[in-house]
């Protein structure tokens, strides 16, 4: 949802506006981790295991904190937490404070927060998860660099580092001690970790980067020629400029109203956004199968985005 948010954003705003460059920066560096953690999820696809095991990819246990694990290996003899950056260049991982600097060809420097942390904040959280159900099975950790051009100047000190190919081999390499959990309770626990998760919701677009309403185009965006303003017709929309039509093009609009400015919408915004009448907009508003609150007056509409139904980025999966 972060992504597409950005993405709408981005289609909404002028070509000249001064956070085009924040916002594309910020597209590309959650599709670079996409991209690193959908290489991840291949090599899990491809490679067999033979031991009993259940991968989660994007995982937010509901908790006392709210914490997502990249990738989460469970077995019935330890859990693996990994932690997946895509960050090119050389990277040297500081100790003191804990910090990683990347340093572009150019020689230009950045400064990230250290994976290290975040990898050992989620162990200790799935850590006290378990426990708290009365589970007690080791949990380790390693940082998985995307990709092997990813160089490494500094490794840190007590963390593993790996490459994609060397994930099975670094699960083979953890010793299964003599606890282990019997058939129904690993599975039990499995389903249980599925049913805890939650999604992220970011927050809207406006609120995390201080952007005015005005500054974005309103209307429907035509899918043909990129044109805001399609035409509301009987059962359909018409693109005044290409002639295209689109029946749903309501719902896209809506979603990215919610996505882009707040989560809640009165029939006013409702008309003034998508160029309808009062009478139309109710029908699209009810039509949506969104919750409501207040009276006829002041009544706001909301979309569930936590829902699964409503849910466009990857659900959290488990590969058996």
């Amino acid at each position: 949802m972060t992504l597409e948010g950005l993405f709408a954003a981005q289609q909404r705003l002028s070509v000249s506006h001064s956070l085009q460059p924040v916002l594309a920066a910020k597209r590309g560096s959650v599709e670079a981790g996409i991209g690193g953690e959908e290489r991840v999820a291949d090599i899990f696809r491809k490679h067999p295991f033979s031991n009993e095991h259940h991968i989660f990819h994007d995982l937010s246990p509901s908790w006392r904190e709210n914490f997502q694990m990249d990738s989460f290996v469970l077995t019935p003899w330890f859990g693996t937490v990994l932690e997946v950056k895509n960050i090119g260049g050389v990277l040297d991982f500081k100790d003191n404070p804990p910090q990683l600097i990347r340093t572009r060809e150019d020689g230009h420097q950045d400064g990230f927060e250290s994976p290290v942390v975040q990898l050992e904040r989620n162990c200790e959280l799935i850590n006290d998860w378990l426990w708290n159900r009365n589970i007690d099975i080791p949990i380790f950790g390693a940082v998985v660099l995307a990709y092997p051009k990813q160089i490494v100047a500094v490794p840190p000190k007590n963390t593993k580092i790996l490459f994609p190919s060397l994930i099975p081999s670094f699960l083979k390499s953890i010793p299964q001690h003599r606890n282990k959990l019997d058939y129904e309770t690993f599975n039990s626990l499995s389903a249980e970790l599925l049913k805890s998760h939650q999604p992220y919701i970011p927050k809207p677009i406006c609120e995390a980067y201080s952007i005015p309403f005005e500054d974005f185009r309103t209307g429907g965006r035509c899918d043909a020629c990129g044109w805001f303003g399609m035409i509301k017709l009987p059962r359909t929309w018409r693109c005044p400029k290409c002639g295209a039509v689109d029946h749903l093009v309501h719902q896209r609009t809506l979603r990215e109203w919610f996505l882009i400015f707040k989560r809640q919408i009165t029939n006013r915004e409702c008309r003034e956004f998508l160029g309808v009448d009062i009478h139309t907009a109710k029908r699209i508003l009810l039509s949506m199968d969104l919750k409501c609150d207040g009276t006829y007056r002041d009544r706001c509409y909301f979309l569930d985005l936590s829902s699964k139904n409503q849910t466009n980025n990857r659900d959290t999966i488990l590969i058996p």
